[in-house]
């Protein structure tokens, strides 16, 4: 067994430790390539790898199989791949344990399926990650523009957890691959808040704005903070007019809770149109729940000449700014938001 570098100019193998090829003399080049060389069963086995680390592990694994077939150590049975471990025991796990596992079936359905789904788990190299990544930094989403950071990030957040927990469960042996790729570095201290004047603007925009339903979501966001999909699942026994509350059921990770509202945001309630029999109070097409926002809210921040960095999730991040500016404790912003880490990132 042996690993060499491989020449990038004849292919010859060059020892790591010298500093030139033998057969044509070319210097060993910076971004080098390593061939793994063994023989198993009078069979010779190349393996060629971008990283020395990695060459070691296989030429380990391949020691390790060697072993096994010289001492005649019976070997466990192939592992099965990820889609069939995806979908006959981490979706169905999944669908009991996290609310949000809708999300992670799309991930994996769109992105990490097509690239991964057909190999074994114990088959999943960094080098397959690596090549993963890189393919989705050259894709691009359906609005045409590049995936960014962030949802690469979360690809590998994603991969990461289903091979912890496929190890966890003995479905293979060995390192989860995901630990040796680095993950995309976001940007995440810059987040977008509103000035007065630009606060006015969207205000005087909303007031005039002729879909009276997404102008009442903004609206209410920017006097309540409440996340998007919880606005979108609000119904009208959610509301409680005397004591001026409302609860929002199930929130993302925690029980039920009751929020005070402004009368600011009592108004907006108050001059949501119901054209249809519906249970939702920010509907969509005839009474349905409501699913997206995001067209009409770039046109409203357009025309309110908001930047256009700044999302719908930052109207959070400027609500909770603008309690703590007023002199509202971070318990009180926390309890308010119903999400304990937002509130650093929030009054950054």
């Amino acid at each position: 067994m042996a690993i060499n570098i491989r020449c990038q100019k004849c292919t010859a193998d060059i020892k790591l430790t010298s500093k030139k090829c033998s057969k044509c003399g070319a210097p060993v080049p910076k971004n080098k390539k390593y061939r793994v060389i063994v023989r198993l069963n009078g069979k010779r086995i190349t393996k060629t790898v971008n990283n020395l680390e990695l060459a070691r592990e296989i030429e380990g694994k391949l020691k390790v199989d060697n072993a096994r077939g010289e001492f005649d150590v019976k070997k466990k049975g192939p592992a099965v791949s990820l889609q069939e471990f995806w979908d006959k025991k981490y979706l169905p796990w999944m669908k009991e344990n996290k609310k949000s596992w809708y999300v992670d079936q799309c991930n994996f359905n769109k992105h990490i399926s097509p690239a991964l789904g057909k190999k074994a788990l114990d088959q999943i190299t960094q080098f397959d990650i690596e090549g993963f990544v890189l393919s989705l930094k050259k894709e691009r989403n359906k609005l045409g523009k590049p995936f960014s950071a962030a949802t690469i990030k979360h690809q590998l957040i994603l991969l990461n957890r289903i091979l912890n927990i496929a190890l966890q469960w003995g479905d293979f042996a060995g390192q989860n691959p995901c630990k040796r790729v680095d993950k995309p570095k976001l940007n995440n201290t810059i987040v977008a808040y509103l000035s007065d004047d630009e606060i006015t603007s969207l205000v005087n925009v909303l007031n005039e704005w002729p879909d009276l339903i997404p102008a009442a979501i903004i609206r209410f966001a920017l006097f309540t903070g409440v996340r998007r999909s919880e606005i979108f699942k609000l119904e009208w026994r959610d509301i409680d007019a005397d004591r001026q509350t409302v609860t929002l059921r199930d929130p993302k990770g925690i029980l039920d809770q009751v929020l005070p509202l402004s009368p600011q945001a009592m108004e907006v309630l108050e001059n949501v149109p119901r054209e249809f029999d519906t249970p939702f109070i920010f509907y969509s097409t005839n009474g349905a729940k409501r699913a997206t926002i995001r067209h009409t809210w770039t046109k409203i921040k357009e025309a309110a000449g908001l930047p256009k960095s700044f999302r719908f999730h930052d109207l959070r991040h400027n609500y909770a700014s603008h309690l703590v500016s007023n002199g509202v404790s971070l318990y009180a912003v926390q309890a308010l938001l119903t999400h304990k880490d937002e509130i650093g990132r929030a009054h950054v």
